[in-house]
């Protein structure tokens, strides 16, 4: 039996998403460890995308086949109270064996957080990239829209898999939230897959527009070079989190009733 969950981590202790080598923390065998606790089976856990070192999630969508006589509901607390404090099930159902998350999905959003305040706040430090000095961000918008519609984003990062470096991007945008410390800007870019540090070099290279050291027509340069060597500035793992994989439909629900409600804010 197939189940599908929505899992959120801090990805701080691990070395990204994917199992590595033995005695290497990853959130993929954290999560198949605590299955396997809970059902006494060997467990693989298919996530949607592989998300790098110190890089977070809110709605990663995993799949995993065990034989369990008792709820979906039962399952997703006895896993969640296997998983250690970082890792958690957002959600759980049961699903049909043909899902797979990454391939099924259409679209993958990721969220970057940028600290602009004078002093650094040690409690912020693994989850944004802090910045002294302003950045423009009406300039860095204008750039983030470049980026927006189907290009060859070999600029940017190379495939996870094959040598198709072409990606479509819908959403790529800044906001900018007022806090009592400072400034948190939040970049959120949406496209149907991302190559890999795609999104940290888009943000290094948004944050270059925003410093004045690039303009916006200089980025159109770099993003038309399909020149990796063209992006200098990678931004840091720790501002970046794994917001939401879509899919078409909820056709992969096959007991809707045993869905348990996520949080309506997941940022």
């Amino acid at each position: 039996m197939r189940y599908r969950a929505t899992l959120a981590y801090d990805g701080t202790a691990y070395q990204g998403f994917q199992r590595q080598v033995d005695g290497v923390p990853s959130i993929q065998f954290a999560v198949e460890r605590a299955v396997s606790q809970v059902t006494g089976q060997q467990v693989t856990v298919i996530g949607a995308g592989r998300t790098d070192t110190g890089v977070h999630a809110t709605g990663q969508v995993i799949a995993f086949d065990v034989d369990w006589s008792y709820s979906a509901y039962g399952l997703f607390r006895a896993v969640n109270a296997a998983l250690p404090d970082d890792i958690t099930l957002q959600d759980l159902t049961m699903t049909t064996a043909e899902f797979q998350p990454r391939f099924d999905a259409c679209s993958r959003v990721y969220r970057y957080q940028i600290l602009q305040a004078e002093t650094r706040q040690p409690l912020l430090r693994n989850r944004t990239w802090h910045f002294s000095k302003m950045l423009d961000l009406e300039e860095m918008q204008q750039a983030a829209e470049v980026l927006i519609g189907k290009h060859d984003f070999a600029t940017f990062g190379q495939a996870p898999y094959g040598d198709n470096t072409v990606r479509e991007v819908f959403v790529s945008k800044w906001s900018r939230f007022e806090q009592e410390i400072g400034f948190i800007l939040t970049y959120e870019v949406e496209a149907t897959a991302f190559l890999k540090h795609m999104v940290r070099r888009m943000v290094g290279v948004l944050v270059e527009v925003g410093r004045g050291r690039i303009t916006v027509e200089q980025l159109g340069d770099i993003l038309r070079s399909a020149d990796l060597a063209r992006v200098k500035l990678v931004a840091p793992p720790q501002g970046l989190t794994l917001y939401k994989v879509k899919y078409p439909d909820e056709k992969y629900q096959k007991n809707r009733e045993e869905i348990v409600p996520c949080f309506v804010d997941k940022v």
